[in-house]
Order: C-alpha cells, then structure tokens, then sequence
C-alpha cells in the first residue's frame, strides 16, 4: 500500500490587509484618504487590514476599482487566508490529541503502510492524529471512543481482561480496509455449508500453499476470508461479523501460527457465522483466560466436531505414538497436526509431545 506524505503547510498565514498596506504605502497613501476612496468608514477599513472583517464581494469589487487587479482576486486572497487560518487552528487541536494516538500501534501501521512514514516526535503529530483520524475514517478522537464503544458493546470475547482497544481496534480497521477492496457476492448460507465439505481436505496441506484457494471458495459463498497478521498487544486470533446484512467477513491473524490452531480458529469463526446473530461480533483469542460464553461453548463444539467428528472418541483416547496418529489422521484425511492438537486440548498427551507432527504457517506482511 502507498501512501502519500500529507503536510500541513503554511505553518503562517499572510493576512488579505497586508498586500492592501503594501499597496497603500506604495501610493502614499493613509487609510483616512483610503476609506474616502473607498466610501467606507476608518473603523471598517481598519478592520478589513486586521482581518477582524472579511471581504465581502462588494468590498472586493471596491478594491478592484481602488487598488486594481480583480474582484476575483481579492475575494481568492480572502478565501485563502481563512483556508490557511483554518488549517492552523486544525493543527493546534490535532496536537491536543497527541495522547490519544500514542493508544494506537502507530508503529505497527507505519511499518506496513497503513499510514505515512514520520518520527513519533511532538513536531509530527499533528500530522500522525491526522493519518489516524483518516484510518478510522472519524473527525476526531471523540467520535472514534464513540464508534469503538459501540462495536465493543457488540463483542463476544474469549477473554475477561480483553481491554487494549487501541491495538484491537487497529487490527478489526485493517481487516474493514482488505474487505472493501474485494467485490462480494449476496451471502448464501447453503452455498457456503456446502464448501465446508471442500474445504476440510485442505487441511491436509500446508496453509501458506491453500490460503489463496482458500480465500477463492468463502468468497463463491459471499464469505470475505482476510488475513491480518496479529498486532502486538492484541492478542486476536479470529472474528467473525457482518459487515453489511449480507456480507460477513472471517478475519483470521493467524495469532498461534500452527496448522492445528488456524484450522481450529477458521472453523470456530465459521460456526459464528453460520449459527449466531448478526449483530454481534465475536472477538476470539486463542491463548486467553476463556469467558463462559453459550456461543463459544457451541462455536468450539462445531469446530471440534466439524474437524474430527465425536464418533471417534474411542479411538482419540487411544493414540499415544507418532505412528498411529500418523494412521488416524490418514484413515480420517485430516492433518496429523491438528489430530496432535486435538489429543493436547484433551489432555491425552502433553502440550509438549509430537509437535513435530503440526505445521507453521509462514507469516507474511501486513496488505
């Protein structure tokens, strides 16, 4: 992503009566003699010079007959003036909000494009809070806390203790930004069902080589699939939600980095999609401390079976060796790695046994 270099410049601005002085000087004259010619009162004429009065069209059509030039060129030096007086004042209140940008990644979104290039320095924040306001697509800081309250009323969240909104709300914008760049179609929900049956053998190779077929198949459903690499201080590994009433996105950080976890998380947010309300969002985090929540209980209850079905319990309790997990995953066509997953979840084995058998995904930048 390119990103051209704003600046705010002037950093002064020139008032419309300092070229009305010049040329005053250079006829020699005084304001009193000035005001005559131009059938106003001194205090007005003042006022014009110290821009505590603006030109008006009939002002300006006065000192196109005075002074010269054109009316349209007194009213542009109008015009002008109080574009550059607006901009400074922007810059000021821009620089108020320097702590609320310091609770954005700044860094992070520098680093991949997502905002121009600058040193995090008080000289350049103006610049950087405008960058941010642009990102978020809000006017100012306040409507950003406004919009975020309101989307994280609508999260379902793994975690008790999820609070950097700051570096979530980050990563859930960059996700929006990918997904209005693809042309979706209408959501089906038995079209996708169906996929899912596609779907559950690319599991058997390795996600960096699938992640584009991947992509391919959700979007034939009207699904957006966006892979946001995780921003520190998140800590997300998936969401799922609507955009648009007919256009959900799965966005997966590939927060975990093994084949059995971003498996897991793609089908946990799957059965978000497919049996929970619209309206929600639901945030999920693959390392933190568990909410008891209804919809995840049945989200990685779907997943878990989706992936390897509960019929083979039996046979789960009984894999202790490479070998035959090796035989399992091949008799069911699924991953040895997410079987190795599975077998840890449950306690079967040790979270530090057969992980050679799991996969990692190979991360590459941020769009």
């Amino acid at each position: 992503m390119t990103i051209k270099m704003k600046r705010f410049t002037p950093d002064w601005v020139s008032l419309p009566g300092e070229t009305i002085t010049d040329l005053l000087e250079e006829r020699g004259w005084t304001q009193a003699e000035f005001a005559m010619r131009m059938e106003l009162s001194q205090k007005h004429v003042n006022e014009i010079i110290k821009a505590k009065t603006p030109i008006t069209r009939d002002t300006a059509l006065k000192l196109e007959r005075v002074l010269g030039s054109t009316a349209e060129f007194w009213l542009n030096r109008e015009e002008q003036y109080q574009q550059n007086l607006a901009r400074l004042n922007e810059i000021k209140r821009l620089e108020s909000w320097s702590e609320w940008a310091k609770k954005l990644p700044i860094h992070d979104l520098m680093q991949h494009g997502y905002i121009p290039t600058r040193r995090v320095a008080k000289k350049y924040f103006a610049e950087i809070v405008d960058d941010l306001l642009r990102l978020f697509k809000v006017a100012s800081p306040a409507a950003w806390e406004a919009h975020i309250t309101k989307m994280s009323g609508s999260f379902r969240c793994t975690r008790a203790d999820q609070s950097d909104f700051g570096a979530i709300s980050s990563w859930i914008r960059l996700g929006e930004i990918e997904a209005e760049k693809i042309d979706s179609p209408k959501f089906s929900k038995s079209t996708f069902e169906e996929s899912l049956e596609t779907i559950r053998p690319l599991t058997l190779s390795h996600f960096n080589e699938i992640e584009d077929t991947l992509k391919e198949i959700c979007l034939k459903s009207g699904v957006i699939l966006v892979i946001i690499p995780s921003i520190p201080r998140a800590h997300v590994s998936g969401i799922a939600r609507w955009l648009k009433p007919n256009q959900p996105i799965i966005q997966l950080s590939l927060y975990g980095k093994t084949n059995d976890r971003i498996w897991f998380t793609f089908f946990h947010e799957v059965a978000h999609l497919l049996k929970q309300d619209k309206k929600e969002i639901f945030l999920d985090e693959i390392d933190g401390k568990r909410v008891d929540l209804k919809e995840e209980r049945e989200a990685d209850k779907w997943a878990s079976e989706f992936l390897i079905p509960s019929k083979y319990s039996n046979e789960l309790k009984k894999l202790k060796s490479e070998k035959s997990v090796l035989e399992f995953a091949s008799e069911i066509k699924i991953h040895p790695g997410i079987v190795v997953g599975r077998l840890q979840h449950e306690g079967i084995i040790k979270y530090t046994h057969l992980n050679k058998l799991k996969e990692s995904y190979n991360s590459h930048n941020l769009p």
